[in-house]
């Protein structure tokens, strides 16, 4: 019997608690076997993209067989499942014996499910070649689980590993609980090499970015560059500063908070948002709109304007709480209001409102050369305009409606400003990237048959686009856009909180989508994304000399040290394969995790000297367990390292150095789960020339700074960042989900599923959760 996918995902890890021993002991009483020589009463197999054999004759532990278990894809799982459920209380151990085989080296995660959906603690194991041993685990670290339904060793690698063998499995009532003594080899790390000779590389400061953070969190982390954006941007009336909220809330026209209305266009958010800015160091990124329409005036107080009114269209599904004239939309039998005024909110605006837009900003602030507004972003999420902007664009948009709107619009922008940046086209994920709206309009296995791609050489939609930029350029002489613009949220943990242990190990594993084409996307995508190498591919083939860009992206958990490791994650990942900009979406509270991965990269020391600004060559044998970045510093010729162990327990790794010769120890700066509420300054490491050895802790990010053995050096002082105490966890803002398809092509684009993250009466909304797979 298979589990579903949601059963296959492994736990993060916490550390096992493992103990040698030459001989099986005898069972007391109330013992319960799981299997010796066949699988014990109440027990059955569940295993997914496992080959097991149970009756298995060489290598037996005691008796007349043992389980040999081989994982036949990526992420399988040994899943043993007992009915009716134990009482997890009646036990103190879990005890089993594992055999490598003539190979060894297999590594595997052992949980505990509660129930058959709920899974508890993840702890690794490594099997050792050509004897047996006995592996104790305390209940106790799998948080005592108070019911045990199942147990399950999934492989841990993504990748081919031998057959193991399983002997002698236990459920242990009485006794002490074993001490947690690893197998030798256990919290060895995997060999980290830095190469400072090699694979060197500018990494643009841009990809450090952030949406709409705040202004004391962008000082600290002297943020490189900071986006106003998301979906209440595609309305926005600079000259009365006020927004539409789309779908996000009932389609109404919202005022921005100002104390001087009297004054605009001057003082508006927008313009207070640039003033932030430089303030900060920061440059800015600005959405300007391509929709075609903006919010046609501004009301001080309720009721706003709404795009669907009760009194006008009838009754509706759902009606805005503080103004119960304005729906959603939808008709209360399901449909879609169709027909409506867009004059009821919006008046039509073309490129001149953008260019005496960008004018008014140039004026205030200088051009983007004299220190203005560097980028603008081409509108946002086009292709759900149909659904984000209904009220006003219910026609699906289109490969020519966007490659004219991108046309007409960026060119107002570079004639406004020429120094400026243009990024585009925004598109809101995967299938965005191939198709366009109007392909999904169709219905359906439209995917099958999308005839707006068809009736454009079947190309797929960016690559056609970045095409029709380049012709621009080749016919005009200028080029409008700068900068392949798109938004990526990997499914099942984006914009979600830290989730089960299951969830974790997804998020961290997930890092993967941005640029490896080995690791297939788990759900609904169901391929290779490999997006930022992707990304490169697209415009080095269809218009070269444009840069790539990240405007939106989430891994979910910045409340959580889980978060926080994927972030530093992310963040090296984009160093490596040269992304040019990247700002997350919804930015952490100073005092999530999430923050501090940040501050790591930008600001581990409270003095500015952060991670370096030339990439060189850095690998782990093992990335997925441990994974390492390394960077040359210009300001002080250091080479820093940036370490992230995802796993639950210490590892301890051989770090070989070359191309680089450092002096006698280095500084290290660390992040992890002994304190979630400051980046600490740790005893320096002792560095032995081309080779040092290093223990990096359980949950944990380590900067390593090694200064040249000449040259100059700077010296931070030893400060704690920041001396903040958390005091709350934030709650995270839930999270739309996916249904999981069995396809291996990308899928239809998805129909949004609208959530306000804002509050009426003047706060802005900025964003809907991410759309919902249909």
């Amino acid at each position: 019997m298979n589990v579903p996918l949601s059963r296959r995902l492994a736990s993060v890890l916490y550390g096992a608690a493992l103990a040698l021993a030459s001989s099986v002991g005898t069972p007391a009483a109330a013992d319960t076997p799981i299997y010796s020589d066949a699988l014990g009463s109440g027990w059955a197999n569940w295993s997914w993209s496992t080959a097991v054999t149970f009756s298995n004759a060489s290598p037996v532990h005691a008796g007349a067989a043992s389980m040999a278990v081989t994982y036949q894809a990526a992420w399988g799982g040994l899943y043993l499942h007992v009915e009716p459920s134990l009482d997890g209380t009646s036990f103190q151990t879990l005890r089993f014996w594992i055999h490598g085989g003539a190979a060894g080296g297999q590594r595997l995660r052992v949980m505990i499910y509660r129930t058959p959906s709920d899974s508890s603690g993840g702890y690794d194991v490594t099997a050792a070649a050509g004897s047996w041993q006995k592996v104790e685990i305390p209940l106790t670290a799998f948080g005592g689980p108070a019911t045990v339904s199942g147990i399950v060793w999934q492989d841990t690698t993504g990748g081919a590993q031998a057959a193991f063998y399983l002997d002698d499995i236990a459920l242990i009532s009485g006794g002490t609980p074993p001490t947690a003594t690893p197998i030798p080899g256990t919290g060895r790390g995997p060999t980290l090499r830095i190469d400072a000779a090699a694979g060197r590389h500018p990494i643009s400061p841009e990809i450090y970015g952030m949406n709409y953070t705040d202004e004391a969190l962008a000082l600290e982390l002297r943020l490189p560059v900071r986006r106003w954006g998301g979906n209440s941007t595609t309305r926005y009336n600079w000259q009365t500063d006020t927004h539409n909220t789309g779908s996000d809330w009932y389609f109404e026209n919202i005022r921005e908070d100002n104390a001087n209305p009297g004054s605009l266009p001057n003082g508006s958010a927008a313009d207070r948002f640039v003033d932030q800015d430089r303030r900060t160091g920061t440059r800015t990124l600005m959405t300007v709109p391509l929709v075609g329409w903006t919010a046609n005036r501004r009301l001080e107080n309720h009721p706003y304007d709404c795009g669907f009114r009760v009194s006008k269209y009838g009754a509706q599904q759902s009606t805005d709480p503080w103004d119960a004239d304005c729906g959603n939309g939808v008709h209360t039998d399901g449909t879609n209001v169709t027909g409506n005024d867009p004059a009821d909110t919006s008046v039509a605006i073309g490129p001149d409102f953008v260019a005496a837009w960008v004018r008014h900003l140039v004026a205030r602030y200088g051009s983007a050369a004299a220190g203005g507004v560097a980028f603008y972003n081409l509108d946002n999420e086009p292709m759900l305009w149909n659904s984000t902007h209904r009220d006003v664009h219910p026609q699906p948009t289109s490969y020519d409606e966007l490659r004219d709107r991108t046309w007409a619009y960026a060119a107002a922008v570079k004639s406004a400003d020429p120094t400026a940046r243009t990024l585009g086209p925004v598109v809101w994920g995967w299938t965005a990237y191939f198709w366009s709206a109007l392909d999904a309009a169709a219905g359906g296995a439209w995917w099958n048959n999308p005839q707006d791609r068809l009736a454009h050489g079947n190309v797929p939609f960016i690559e056609w686009y970045l095409q029709q930029m380049r012709s621009y350029e080749q016919q005009h002489g200028t080029r409008i856009l700068d900068y392949c613009d798109v938004h990526f949220y990997p499914p099942t943990v984006a914009l979600a909180p830290a989730g089960d242990t299951a969830t974790q190990a997804l998020r961290l594993r997930s890092t993967r989508l941005l640029w490896d084409r080995s690791y297939s996307e788990e759900s609904w995508i169901a391929q290779p994304v490999y997006l930022v190498p992707r990304m490169h591919e697209w415009t080095d083939a269809n218009y070269p000399g444009t840069r790539t860009a990240v405007t939106e992206y989430n891994w979910g958990a910045l409340d959580s040290i889980n978060g926080a490791l994927a972030q530093a994650d992310l963040l090296g990942i984009f160093g490596r394969e040269r992304l040019d900009l990247a700002t997350l979406w919804s930015p952490p509270d100073a005092t999530d995790p999430g923050a501090f991965a940040f501050r790591m990269y930008r600001n581990p020391d409270g003095a500015g000297y952060g991670f370096g600004d030339t990439f060189v060559s850095a690998t782990s044998a093992d990335q997925d367990r441990l994974s390492v970045y390394a960077a040359l510093r210009a300001a002080d010729g250091a080479l820093t390292v940036m370490v992230v162990n995802k796993t639950g327990g210490d590892l301890t790794s051989d770090v070989t150095l070359a191309g680089f010769t450092p002096a006698v120890a280095a500084q290290v700066f660390r992040y992890g789960r002994a304190d979630l509420a400051a980046v600490k300054r740790q005893p320096d490491q002792p560095l032995g020339g081309g080779s040092f050895t290093a223990t990096f802790p359980v949950s944990s990010i380590t900067l390593l700074v090694l200064p040249p053995a000449t040259g100059p050096t700077i010296t931070p002082t030893p400060t704690t960042t920041p001396t903040a105490t958390l005091t709350s966890t934030p709650t995270p803002a839930p999270t739309a989900t996916r249904t999981p398809t069995a396809r291996a092509t990308p899928t239809a684009t998805p129909t949004p599923n609208p959530t306000r993250t804002g509050a009426p009466g003047g706060r802005r909304v900025r964003k809907p959760l991410h759309p919902v797979r249909p």
